[in-house]
């Protein structure tokens, strides 16, 4: 089973999706996360609720992280944004995000969707959350695994 996630993304994957991270970072006090995982029996949207939380990614100072939940053999995945950013962006934003990754999703580019989703979330976490002197990294860029 884990094999399936260490299989999903190369070594070079991994490390352009925390580059990513980090640009998409830079300009924000917000935090952005990728969970992977191979299977869950549960609901997609409340596993990635469950993931979110277990990642402390609802203990950011305002509330603004993102985290992008993949199953990989369910062929699912979740963009899900804490209060402070939901209450911010505008109407059909994570739709428009979720559009992009299912695109490339569709045609096995995982990386290329991952990257594209993460940057556009920083643009929109940049555009309500700027970095401001005294932000620091809450939480790790690495791509987390279940």
């Amino acid at each position: 089973m884990k094999d399936e996630v260490e299989e999903f993304l190369s070594t070079e994957d991994e490390e352009a999706i925390v580059q990513a991270i980090l640009e998409a970072e830079q300009n924000t006090s917000g935090e952005i996360r990728v969970h992977l995982e191979p299977h869950t029996s549960k609901d997609h949207f409340e596993r990635a609720k469950e993931v979110f939380h277990y990642l402390k990614m609802d203990n950011t100072r305002e509330r603004n992280g993102v985290l992008i939940y993949v199953a990989i053999r369910d062929h699912k995945f979740v963009i899900l944004g804490d209060k402070g950013i939901d209450d911010k962006v505008p109407k059909g934003f994570w739709d428009s995000t979720r559009d992009i990754l299912q695109a490339h999703f569709k045609n096995k580019e995982f990386r290329q969707g991952l990257v594209q989703g993460i940057l556009r979330a920083g643009q929109e976490l940049k555009t309500h959350f700027p970095w401001r002197p005294e932000n620091r990294n809450e939480l790790s860029n690495e791509v987390s695994k279940g």
